[in-house]
């Protein structure tokens, strides 16, 4: 699989390509799949609609890697939080984490119960072609945290920060038990058929550097160093969104390491690239505009070039409403001007 060659820098015919959020609204047939499943949730528990808009990318734009259509948010739901997603407001959890009770009755074990997950990356496996590699996710401890602590999204993400400053063992005691349900969790998609997996800390960039790296990457890099030590052959890529400010602080046991598109690719080079393989990082709204993608696109590979150690990638999900042929366009740019 070229993707997975280019997770460990092994030479390749052309730097592999996909998309965080490729499976979305942008896409006509996944707005008809999503309609047929009823509910956000239903479509995410729904095994065969959840293979079956996993599977619309890799057809329709020839990725080469396709990404289990799922939410961070099952691992949450499955621990004891009611989970609702409410139309043009997001994910609302029914109860919250305040106290260390609300800590103790969380289920452990949850992973044992997302089934559906594992079931749908099975289906996966046996229908994508064998040349096109299957990502396995999940969310960051972090970012699960800040979703039971606020009950929702956040701009400020007060409670939870009231939290880390004012009650640090109490955090630490949440993240903690996310953390080990996430191992497990991981590591039934990689038994279930995925080739490769991604941690999203999409809130990274809600923390000061030394809270980031006690409180978040600390836990990140346990779950890593947990998989490389059970699956080596398997890929690990971690993508902390926000956090350019950080980079001379970022070590570890994992092997790609995404770039968001709000931190320059030469820095990323310059103080990762030896290290570990890059992804990203086009700025998706580019995909508003043919020639200005191609220009981002030209930015990005003056930086990186054809060698190895690359992934290309958006540095962030696929939005809404951004025009379908323009997506179809990229991977074959980037594929073509790529060639070795």
């Amino acid at each position: 699989m070229i993707f997975i060659d280019a997770c460990f820098r092994k030479p390749t015919p052309y730097t592999p390509i996909w998309l965080m959020r490729q499976a979305g609204r942008y896409l006509t047939e996944y707005k008809a799949t999503r309609a047929q499943a009823g509910s956000f949730l239903d479509l995410c528990k729904n095994v065969e609609l959840a293979t079956e808009v996993t599977l619309q990318p890799v057809e329709i734009l020839d990725v080469d890697a396709a990404i289990l259509f799922s939410d961070i948010l099952v691992v949450p739901l499955e621990m004891g939080l009611g989970l609702e997603f409410v139309a043009g407001e997001g994910p609302k959890f029914k109860q919250t984490i305040a106290t260390q009770n609300d800590v103790d009755s969380l289920k452990s074990g949850a992973f044992k119960n997302l089934e559906y997950v594992y079931d749908t990356l099975s289906m996966l496996r046996q229908k994508l072609p064998k040349d096109k590699a299957l990502i396995g996710f999940c969310g960051s401890p972090w970012t699960l945290a800040t979703y039971m602590i606020e009950g929702e999204g956040s701009k400020t993400y007060a409670k939870s920060k009231k939290m880390l400053y004012s009650n640090p063992t109490l955090l630490h005691s949440l993240l903690s038990k996310i953390n080990d349900e996430l191992k497990g969790y991981l590591a039934r998609q990689i038994e279930s058929g995925a080739n490769a997996v991604q941690i999203f800390d999409s809130w990274a960039g809600a923390l000061e550097c030394s809270a980031y790296f006690e409180f978040s990457w600390r836990y990140m890099q346990d779950i890593a160093q947990f998989l490389k030590n059970k699956y080596p052959h398997i890929p690990v890529m971690l993508f902390p969104k926000g956090i350019a400010g950080f980079l001379d602080h970022i070590d570890g046991v994992f092997d790609v390491f995404g770039v968001d598109w709000s931190t320059p690719m030469e820095l990323a080079k310059q103080k990762l690239g030896h290290k570990y393989v890059l992804q990203g990082n086009l700025e998706p709204a580019r995909l508003y505009d043919r020639d200005s993608m191609i220009g981002g696109i030209e930015a990005i590979l003056r930086v990186m070039g054809k060698e190895s150690g690359h992934i290309f990638n958006l540095g962030h999900g696929m939005l809404p409403d951004l025009p379908r042929q323009n997506a179809i366009d990229l991977i074959q740019i980037v594929r073509d001007r790529t060639k070795r």
